[in-house]
Parts: C-alpha cells; structure tokens; sequence
C-alpha cells in the first residue's frame, strides 16, 4: 500500500511539471473577465427578476 502510494505520488509530481501554469498577469486578467461578466449577468437576472415581479403583482392585483 506504502509503495502504491509512494509511486502515485512521484507520477502526480511528473505530471505537474508537465503543466503550462498561467502568469499573474493572466491570472488577474482572467478574473477580471470573470467578474465582470458576472456583474453583468447579475444586472440582468435582477432585470429580469425586477420585470416579472411587477407582471405578476399585474396579473394578481
């Protein structure tokens, strides 16, 4: 079990070293985009959710 484990851990090490890691600079650049489309995705649920509301209070009385 030791040797297993022992073994998988020194492939897993392999492995990373194989891995293209991203700069800082395309680090924060990727989550800048990210947050920025969830603002956006955000303002328009809350839209949408805002325009529904008031359809129903409508339909309802």
């Amino acid at each position: 079990m030791l040797a297993k484990t022992k073994n998988f851990l020194e492939e897993v090490k392999v492995e990373l070293g194989k891995v293209t890691w991203p700069t800082r600079k395309e680090t924060v650049a990727t989550a800048w985009v990210v947050v920025v489309i969830i603002v956006i995705i955000s303002l328009y649920l809350g839209a949408c959710d805002v325009v529904l509301a008031k359809l129903m209070r409508r339909i309802l009385g």
